[in-house]
């Protein structure tokens, strides 16, 4: 046998081991592992180790429904918005329920940026070949959340200013404004979407066990429809708040100027800014399969 097939034994031996012997971390799941009354029950290590990845990952996963909650004002008050608003280019006057196609131009702009420019120069400053790591990119896009909710709000106290500079509160007339304001929200959700998106499908893909890997795409989903569920929810709970003591609610009524849009906004962006906060002290503890021992 040759030196290299000896060392290639030795290596094989190492990793057997190192899967035989359960790791630290969660320790209480290694109960497991233990004799069971009935041998059906009896857990393997591999398997004790895999649930262990799912728990951790599932901080992460929790850390997104957040931003799919801000996604979520894209096609519900943003299109409230931009109804109110002047949405003619030129001679071409564009619907309001349209607006939403402004995130998908500009991540059909932003991802080829993103891998010909950004992510090369990343590989330069970091010395790695990912250039940005899967939670890097997920925390990206939770950071540029809190931008586009405090953008949100600055663009309807302008919207809000002008119709009460021009006297049009009570009135359902397009205000002198271009919709191209609410441009600007979109952009920063859109680019929060990109990376976000794209972080957390390949880090739930490559971090999930093999038998797992559908799990990626699963939980993407279950990402949005719980954001855009709670969502509905918020809404319901600050209308019933701020509707106590017989003060309007503020996101109730049949005018959108008298709402309180701009107070809803700072609010889901003090959301955001403590769910990037939450995110932070998992994505600084996790540790990715490839750096623990084992795999």
């Amino acid at each position: 046998m040759s030196e290299g097939d000896e060392s290639n034994d030795k290596r094989k031996a190492v990793s057997q081991t190192q899967t035989q012997t359960p790791t630290k971390s969660l320790n209480f799941l290694n109960k497991a592992l233990m004799e069971p009354v009935y041998p059906k029950f009896r857990c393997t290590v591999k398997e004790v180790e895999e649930v262990k990845i799912v728990i951790r990952i599932l901080p992460i996963f929790m850390s997104t429904i957040m931003l799919n909650c801000c996604l979520a004002q894209l096609s519900t008050f943003s299109v409230q918005q931009s109804a109110t608003m002047n949405t003619k280019l030129g001679s071409f006057k564009v619907p309001p329920a349209s607006l939403p196609v402004f995130p998908v131009i500009f991540i059909m702009i932003l991802a080829p940026l993103y891998d010909r420019i950004i992510v090369p120069f990343a590989r330069k400053v970091t010395k790695t070949e990912m250039g940005i790591t899967n939670l890097q990119r997920i925390g990206i896009g939770l950071f540029l959340s809190i931008v586009a909710m405090a953008v949100a709000a600055l663009v309807e106290i302008k919207r809000k200013n002008v119709a009460i500079k021009l006297g049009l509160l009570d009135s359902t007339k397009p205000l002198p404004i271009t919709f191209l304001w609410i441009a600007l929200q979109y952009l920063f959700l859109g680019s929060a979407d990109l990376f976000t998106l794209a972080g957390m499908m390949e880090f739930f893909f490559t971090e999930a066990p093999l038998s797992m890997r559908s799990l990626a795409t699963a939980l993407s989903w279950a990402s949005l429809a719980m954001g855009y569920f709670l969502s509905t929810v918020l809404v319901s709970i600050i209308n019933k708040v701020t509707g106590l003591s017989g003060h309007t609610p503020w996101l109730v009524g049949s005018n959108l100027n008298h709402y309180h849009l701009d107070r809803f906004y700072w609010f889901m962006c003090v959301l955001s800014g403590l769910n990037f906060l939450h995110y932070l002290f998992w994505a600084n503890s996790y540790k990715y399969r490839s750096t623990r021992p084992g795999y």
